[in-house]
């Protein structure tokens, strides 16, 4: 490593520049200098570091670009990349035993062996490498592919020249050297995460029934129907997000506004790294990274901002295969016989014999006998279950990225989408400097119509496909295949012109309900129920959130102050709804007191005057929030949503429908008993402020973490671990993320005010591991350093030129 000037403008602002040399290293091992390891001979980029540790990343080319970024995500997240590399190789039950459980981040396995037969067969297939062969648009462009190239030699460069100081992987012989392929792998597991990926144990797991075994029963349908609208339920789910663009028309000065909020794992491969990647005269953005990925998933450019929300439609369906009798391993189509496709996956397991296991493949796809422990599909003699997941077909992602990356408006976003079609499981919604606004829910999607699904539906699709959008389609019929939409890039999928779209609305808004409340004067409807539902009641925060941005949009004159007021106000809709007839139906319990679910009465009068003085916010500095969010729950889930309010849901008013608690609701003093019950009995007071009880421990320092959970309806949501000896919400498992807010003031700058919420660095000695998360709890954020001037007037900043 050596030091030297880097020109007077650098050299002006007293800046250290750090050159890192790979020629003048040490010598790399031999299994590092691999030919199918990239080496990143020839490659370079220039990293320039601003406060919290946020690398702006400069390179001649997307090959140069991927190897600083890959070098830079090393230095920062080396652990948890690590980790993911092995998954995608199907080495977990070698590395880390068969029994334990991955983290979730790429797959729904529940053990180690499951997720390595599912990626091993994956791995055995070849079926990246033909995804990464197939040309542009159906596969990704070619730079993309350098990209790949380039992130991987820059992973292996950092392995090369630094030593891991990380307790987590600190010494670790998984911690290895990587290939393009194991970059595109982990690009392939995240694009299948709704489809494949949400079925690994049912896919790894199945088997042929047993000669003469019994037949098993059939399970319910109304509780298969509700299983399978849990599975694509959001209120529980690990990632969701709001997001709003407003246009012009709402602005202080006609330009429009973005405010994206991710709601993500704190923990894992599914956290967000921040950067800004810059090739002079072709790519200049900046925003959030998913691990592992070579662009920016979410973010701005000079001209547009854009974030996303996990959307509701469902990435997969099911087809009911009529097997013949003779063989339960041979399905008819037409009348006509045909085999499955065997694929015997071998797995090398920790302090134990290798395990080898058979997967059965249909032209449809695997054979499932599960979609998770709610949802049986029993093979049995006469009947078995594939699925089809379009996303095994994408990977495109990447360039669906990159063109937001370089557009310059909503139409552009709209111009890539059609392009590339590669967003697997989420909407858009951007917002651009000339003033305009998008929501869309362009996603990759089974091309499953309203029509094919009331023709083909089998007995058991009739009844999930209306309550949850999961088709199950009888297999047996070459007139039920999917079929090809004209300007759809690959068969069986929705083509562009299929897709919800909201172009140029005072405002658009999603918080992963359906496209129809986008905006609530101009509902979007004519959809298929694949994409999601029209006029059902909405999650209480899509209705706090649309309470709020339509506020807003009606004041006028925005800014992105408003923007951030939004994202920290905290404010608790079903607080607003039925914390006031929650106090008054507490104080005239008879005597004070309530009956808990175990039998005991407790003097609830304390609780009474703590919920009709509380602020109906989950700030840090609330008192009863804590109270309330504890009765909240308990009710909730004791109480069906039938039963809950006396005013039912009205789809003529789906904002403020339904209301009013019905607190006479078998359940109801339960409930509160218990809350109540509950903090005493772990010694946390009843009016405590929320800060004291909901916090994270970061480098031995306990930081107050303030938002709610989903049913509370905050914006600001955040999903905590429940651990009343420990002091109440004692670490956040995921919620907000990368947060930004971005307008522009008509410079050439745009106005950017970002968070991440968990930091750069998931290495607990480093510094960029809580930074960010002290500003998190004082509602604090980065102002952004965009511009070049701005990035060179950092007094953090150090400049960091890699080469391989």
């Amino acid at each position: 490593m050596r030091t030297r000037p880097r020109g007077r403008s650098l050299a002006a602002v007293g800046i250290t520049l750090l050159t890192v040399l790979g020629s003048t290293a040490a010598a790399p091992s031999a299994q590092a200098g691999r030919a199918d390891h990239p080496h990143g001979g020839g490659l370079s980029a220039t990293i320039r570091y601003t406060e919290y540790g946020i690398p702006h990343i400069v390179a001649k080319d997307y090959a140069n670009l991927g190897f600083g970024t890959g070098w830079a995500q090393a230095a920062d997240q080396v652990c948890t990349l690590a980790d993911g590399f092995v998954t995608v190789r199907g080495e977990r039950a070698r590395r880390f035993g068969a029994d334990a459980a991955p983290d979730g981040s790429l797959s729904s396995a529940t053990t180690n062996l499951a997720s390595d037969l599912y990626f091993r067969g994956v791995r055995d297939t070849r079926t990246v490498e033909k995804l990464l062969a197939t040309p542009a648009p159906a596969g990704p462009s070619q730079d993309v592919k350098d990209a790949m190239r380039g992130w991987a030699a820059g992973y292996n460069a950092w392995l090369r020249d630094h030593p891991v100081t990380d307790p987590a992987c600190k010494g670790a012989d998984w911690v290895e050297p990587v290939t393009t392929l194991d970059v595109a792998a982990r690009g392939f597991a995240i694009s299948v995460l709704g489809g494949q990926g949400r079925g690994v144990d049912g896919i790894t797991a199945a088997q042929p029934p047993a000669a003469g075994a019994a037949a098993p029963q059939s399970p319910d349908k109304e509780e298969l129907a509700d299983a399978a609208r849990e599975l694509f339920a959001q209120d529980d789910a690990d990632m969701g997000s709001n997001a709003v663009a407003f246009s012009g028309d709402t602005t202080a000065n006609g330009r429009g506004l973005l405010l994206g909020n991710p709601h993500y794992p704190w923990q894992g491969g599914r956290r967000f790294w921040q950067s800004q990647q810059t090739i002079p005269g072709e790519l200049n953005v900046m925003g959030g990274s998913l691990l592992g990925t070579t662009g920016i998933s979410i973010g701005h450019n000079a001209h547009l901002a854009w974030s996303h929300t996990v959307a509701t439609g469902v990435t997969l369906n099911l087809h009911q295969l009529t097997l013949d009798p003779a063989d339960p391993t041979a399905y008819m189509v037409d009348g006509k016989r045909e085999r499955m496709t065997r694929r015997t996956v071998t797995v090398p397991v920790k302090g134990g014999p290798d395990v080898t296991r058979t997967q059965w493949w249909t032209r449809y796809g695997p054979v499932v006998t599960s979609m998770g422990a709610g949802l049986p599909l029993p093979w049995t003699a006469t009947t078995a279950y594939a699925l089809n997941d379009p996303n095994a077909l994408n990977l495109r992602a990447s360039d669906t990225a990159l063109g937001f990356s370089k557009a310059r408006s909503t139409d552009d976003v709209l111009r890539a989408l059609r392009r590339t079609q590669g967003i697997p499981w989420v909407n858009t919604i951007a917002a651009d400097s000339a003033g305009h606004s998008l929501f869309t829910q362009s996603q990759v999607l089974p091309r499953i119509t309203d029509d094919l699904a009331a023709r083909c539906s089998t007995p058991l699709g009739k009844v999930t496909y209306p309550a949850s959008g999961v088709a199950v389609l009888d297999g047996s019929r070459g007139d039920c295949a999917l079929g090809k939409d004209a300007d759809a890039v690959q068969p069986g999928i929705f083509g562009p012109s299929r897709m919800p779209v909201l172009k140029d609305a005072p405002y658009a808004e999603n918080s992963n309900d359906s496209a129809w409340l986008a905006n609530a004067d101009r509902p979007l409807t004519g959809y298929e129920r694949v994409f999601g539902t029209v006029g059902t009641p909405r999650s209480m925060r899509t209705r706090g959130a649309v309470e709020d941005v339509a506020a807003m949009a009606g004041r006028g004159k925005l800014t992105v102050a408003d923007l951030q007021r939004q994202q920290f106000a905290d404010r608790v809709p079903a607080g607003d709804l039925a914390a006031a007839d929650t106090a008054a139906a507490c104080a005239a319990l008879p005597g004070g007191t309530a009956t808990g679910s175990d039998g005991k009465a407790v003097d609830a009068s304390e609780a009474c005057r703590v919920l009709a003085r509380w602020d109906r916010t989950m700030r840090t500095d609330s008192r009863g929030a804590l109270l309330f969010d504890r009765f909240w729950r308990k009710l909730t889930a004791k109480v069906p949503a039938a039963q809950l309010w006396k005013v039912p849901f009205d789809a003529a008013d789906p904002v403020r429908t339904p209301n009013t608690l019905n607190t006479q609701a078998p359940g109801f003093a339960t409930a509160l008993a218990d809350a109540v019950a509950e903090l005493r009995g772990a010694g946390l007071p009843l009016d405590g402020e929320l800060g004291g009880n909901q916090f994270v421990v970061r480098g031995g320092e306990r930081i107050p973490v303030h938002g709610g959970t989903e049913s509370l309806g905050v914006w600001n949501k955040v999903e905590p671990v429940w651990d009343p000896a420990g002091g109440g919400y004692t670490e956040v498992v995921h919620g907000s993320s990368y947060i930004q807010a971005v307008g522009w003031d008509g410079g050439r700058c745009p106005v950017a005010r970002t968070l991440l919420t968990y930091g750069q660095s998931s290495n607990a000695a480093s510094a960029h591991s809580r930074d960010q998360t002290r500003l998190f709890s004082g509602g604090k954020w980065v102002t952004e350093r965009f511009c070049e001037k701005d990035i060179l007037r950092s007094p953090a900043l150090r400049v960091v030129r890699v080469r391989g």
